[in-house]
């Protein structure tokens, strides 16, 4: 049944659905036309069609109530709260006159750090409209970070949470963080000698009761200025917007040690949303459960501007990422989508397949997005078996590029979906040129550095000209391409497959090691549940390959055999790609992740050097 579907294979003019616009998927330049028009070298154009949106986030928002009104637009399963397009309309402008009371304006950084709630999503359009720019900060930060961010930014306001839920943990009292924020709590006015700039912090109680939030007196109660009366529902006067204006700053989710602020506009986030939807062929008829969080892009773009565009409803089903709770929203609310990176989709099928989830209620699902990391064979072919997420769709993008760039359609053939991230999104150009000379093109099935233009490149690197300068570069006609970093290849057929970060690369004995073709190896192993292949320092070779491997759910780290793995990968791959080090980790929790699920590789070679240099290895 589903399997006949998946493994339909559409004529390469064919298999993109654009349901607001021309079906035309890839154009190519003459440099790159090839025979039969396939490429010859690794340079790629995305559909012309549909137009992009030529408004503000605000402005086409209101077009979506317009039509959309009485349909559910966000579903807070934890609050117990949902809201319509009408009802999610009314009270952004609500809490917009309430933070204009407080001094926000057009331009002034105002940084939300809440989980995924109905305050979260009734804050993304209030600012919005206002034109004032979000800056969402991961509620896991500690103090130093959080006065990084906003000191970087000079912003000017706080909305943030009495609690932070983080996955797995008990909830924190953000008190020891907000003292080292603002002077005195209890004074009647915010003074910050760390952050000059702030002026106002907005409470949101979350902490049902646990949280003394009275004594507080220098913080604004969320509620105070989200209350409607009639009025308040009203729309907001014009605020003289520009869809090119900044409104969304993003800190890049930190795979290096140092993030970095992308300055996104109205125009390159709401088309980017508007364009995955699309992708996934979504309708108002659609309810879409999003785990990942509001504060990175896969939740704030992906989920929820792709959801906003189209009519269709948002799930969330905690604060932040819980595996049952996602599951229980997909069988309660019947959603028609479910949004996850590799980690949450193998713990929420480990709820599955250890019974303390039924195997029923999942019969509505149908697609979703698998973003973050790449997906292996084995664990796609179980989603569409257990979850019956027949048309996933895997995205590629980052930060800095509003963020997706890439994606498979729901009815790619099964290979091009494990082992690509699709074709080009519309009004996006792609190339794949020399890491050494960025000028150069590479031929066609060839790995390089992939670089991106168009539309959803960001304006800068807030504060950090240098910076942005260092990957936006211009070519010789003067377009500016963003280079990404990712190692990549580009089909004849336009397909991409990324191949790692260039920085990861495994160079042994002057062989370069692609790491992701390790861990797909040691992921089909049936004792392994999750693995990070990485370089560690080696005297004779300059670097050798070690994997640090989580157990499947059936093994113990004490009944792992190493050897075992090592002769596994060395029936399968060259004998150079056999792991010399091998590193058991108790579980997938134990791998250092930024917050959209991406593992830090960065700091796994420290841990792996320093275990090495210890003898522990």
């Amino acid at each position: 049944m589903a399997a006949s579907r998946l493994l339909r294979r559409k004529s390469l003019f064919d298999s993109l659905v654009q349901p607001r616009g021309s079906s035309s998927i890839l154009f190519f330049s003459k440099a790159a036309q090839g025979r039969r028009g396939l490429l010859t070298q690794s340079y790629a154009r995305g559909p012309s069609e549909p137009p992009l949106i030529e408004q503000t986030v605000g402005e086409h928002f209101a077009s979506i109530v317009q039509r959309f009104g009485d349909r559910n637009a966000v579903i807070a399963r934890h609050q117990k709260t949902r809201l319509t397009y009408d009802a999610l309309d009314r009270k952004s402008n609500a809490l917009a006159r309430g933070l204009q009371g407080i001094g926000v304006k057009k331009g002034d950084r105002v940084a939300v750090m809440l989980g995924n709630s109905i305050e979260y999503a009734v804050a993304t359009y209030a600012l919005f409209k206002l034109g004032a720019i979000l800056v969402p900060l991961n509620p896991s930060f500690n103090a130093n970070q959080v006065i990084a961010a906003l000191k970087h930014l000079d912003a000017t306001h706080l909305i943030i949470s009495a609690e932070a839920r983080l996955p797995h943990r008990p909830p924190r009292n953000n008190e020891e963080l907000l003292k080292q924020l603002v002077t005195d709590l209890s004074a009647s006015r915010v003074e910050s000698e760390a952050i000059p700039s702030l002026k106002h912090v907005v409470m949101v109680d979350n902490s049902s009761g646990r949280v003394d939030t009275t004594k507080y007196r220098a913080f604004t109660p969320y509620p105070s200025i989200a209350s409607e009366i009639p009025s308040d529902g009203a729309p907001l006067p014009p605020q003289n917007l520009s869809r090119y204006d900044i409104v969304n700053i993003q800190f890049t989710s930190g795979t290096t040690s140092l993030p970095k602020a992308a300055c996104l506009t109205h125009r390159s986030i709401l088309n980017n949303g508007a364009q995955i939807g699309d992708r996934m062929r979504l309708t108002e008829r659609d309810i879409v459960c999003c785990p990942p969080p509001l504060f990175h892009c896969f939740g704030s773009i992906l989920g929820y501007m792709a959801t906003a565009t189209h009519g269709a409803a948002i799930v969330f089903p905690a604060e932040s990422f819980d595996g049952l709770a996602s599951l229980r929203a997909v069988q309660e609310e019947k959603c028609t989508a479910l949004y996850g990176v590799p980690t949450m989709f193998i713990e929420e099928l480990r709820l599955i397949n250890n019974g303390e989830v039924e195997k029923k209620g999942f019969e509505q699902l149908r697609t979703g997005i698998a973003a973050g990391s790449s997906i292996p064979a084995n664990l796609m072919r179980e989603l569409h078996r257990t979850l019956n997420l027949t048309e996933l769709t895997i995205c590629y993008g980052m930060t800095e590029t509003s963020p997706v760039s890439a994606m498979t359609t729901t009815d790619d053939p099964i290979d091009k979906r494990i082992n690509t991230v699709g074709r080009l999104m519309p009004h996006v150009e792609a190339k794949i040129v020399d890491p050494a000379d960025k000028s150069r093109i590479l031929p066609v099935n060839t790995r390089g550095e992939l670089a991106v233009s168009g539309y959803l490149l960001m304006k800068e690197y807030w504060g950090a000209p240098d910076r942005t300068a260092e990957v936006m570069i211009p070519d010789n006609e003067g377009k500016v391409w963003m280079h990404t970093g990712d190692e990549a290849s580009m089909s004849p057929d336009g397909y991409v497959t990324i191949t790692g970060r260039i920085k990861d690369l495994i160079i042994r004995g002057g062989e370069n090691i692609h790491p992701l073709e390790i861990e797909n190896c040691l992921l089909a192993h049936p004792d392994v549940l999750e693995v990070s292949v990485v370089g560690v320092p080696d005297e004779k070779y300059g670097e050798v390959v070690g994997a640090f491997v989580v157990p499947a759910n059936h093994k113990t780290i004490e009944s792992m055999d190493k050897e075992e793995l090592r002769q596994w990968v060395r029936q399968k791959l060259s004998h150079h790609l056999v792991p010399k080090y091998i590193f058991f980790l108790p579980s997938s929790d134990a791998f250092p992740k930024t917050a959209s699920g991406k593992i830090q590789k960065f700091k796994l070679r420290e841990t792996a050097t320093q275990l090495v240099k210890d003898g522990q290895a």
